[in-house]
């Protein structure tokens, strides 16, 4: 896959017009300032960042933080006020009505948290929509749609109506949907919020399985910590429309960048975050005894260790072990993090 992504000062300012918004910015008020001098409203300010081909980058922060009005700027539902968004070196801000349409329609899709399926339409007709706006025939659109729900895990739907489905399921419809375009860019603002834990778990894996088998470059809006921490390559973490920092989770937990990006971090748990490969220590001899995967969460291991006298080996994907783990070196990471 070779698209990627790349947003240079990109802003919004909404109630007022582009020269007045502009204006607005070179004065370089806070977002309070202005809202009280004018009743404009900072919704983005100054953003730049590049996302790399097929990677899964999460935009997080509160309500407020200018994260939905980000991922709209890319796709332009929302006018930038300034800044540019590059996409495989093309101009997207820069793109006629009739460039911006084909862009929506072939690259990039989205993913709302609002189901927004089609109600008079099967759930499979809903899927092969897009494929048969862009002149794909009945048969292959269909074909190519049952494939998308397949993955998704719901073929057995396929000709329901989208009211006789489940929440989960309707989501996991509108996913194939996106997906089934095969979109170099894969855009979900708080696509899994309005979904119960365990079902928004489920949507979360089944993204995870679809970014295994086939890579997109996904840009995925939420203001939830975990799901972020779970899912993410790298994250932006945006507050009053500015990004404080980005990086990997582990980067952001371990050295936050100000006391707000701290702050926000503060109770998360590290045995969710990192891995036995993490904390593993090489050694001459392997103990014995059945690995561990490098992979396994520290939460996931805690049991065992916790039974265990002696060392648990830890095994990479091959099987080769790469270290062990002790009792205490894993009570010690669960407490302060993996460079305890």
């Amino acid at each position: 896959m070779s698209a990627h992504l790349e947003l240079t000062q990109l802003s919004k300012v909404f109630g007022a017009g582009p020269k007045a918004g502009r204006k607005a910015l070179q004065q370089g008020h806070s977002k309070s300032e202005l809202l009280a001098s004018s009743g404009y409203v900072i919704g983005v300010r100054d953003v730049s960042l590049h996302i790399e081909p097929g990677e899964l980058f999460v935009v997080m922060g509160l309500s407020g933080s200018g994260k939905s009005t980000l991922v709209r700027m890319i796709n332009r539902l929302i006018e930038p006020t300034t800044g540019r968004v590059m996409l495989d070196g093309v101009d997207v801000t820069a793109m006629s009505t009739r460039e911006l349409v084909a862009l929506r329609r072939d690259k990039m899709s989205m993913v709302f948290q609002s189901f927004a399926l089609l109600p008079h339409l099967t759930v499979i007709d809903n899927v092969a929509f897009g494929l048969r706006v862009s002149g794909v025939d009945k048969k292959e659109a269909r074909r190519r749609a049952l494939e998308a729900l397949q993955l998704v895990g719901i073929p057995e739907v396929a000709d329901h109506r989208p009211n006789q489905l489940s929440g989960g399921m309707q989501q996991r419809a509108g996913l194939a949907r996106a997906w089934v375009t095969e979109p170099e860019i894969l855009l979900m603002d708080e696509a899994f919020s309005a979904l119960d834990p365990l079902i928004r778990t489920e949507m979360q894996d089944a993204l995870l399985d679809l970014q295994r088998t086939a890579q997109r470059t996904i840009v995925f809006i939420s203001h939830d910590l975990a799901e972020a921490v779970r899912i993410a390559d790298r994250i932006a973490v945006m507050a009053e429309g500015e990004i404080r920092q980005i990086g990997t989770p582990a980067e952001i937990i371990d050295n936050p960048a100000d006391e707000y990006v701290r702050a926000f971090f503060r109770d998360f748990q590290p045995g969710r975050l990192y891995t036995a490969g993490d904390i593993a220590r090489p050694v001459d001899t392997p103990p014995v005894g059945e690995p561990v995967s490098a992979s396994s969460l520290l939460e996931d291991i805690l049991p065992r260790a916790a039974a265990s006298e002696a060392p648990l080996p830890v095994a990479d994907d091959d099987g080769n072990i790469i270290g062990s783990i002790d009792r205490t070196r894993l009570l010690q990471a669960l407490a302060k993090g993996r460079d305890a």
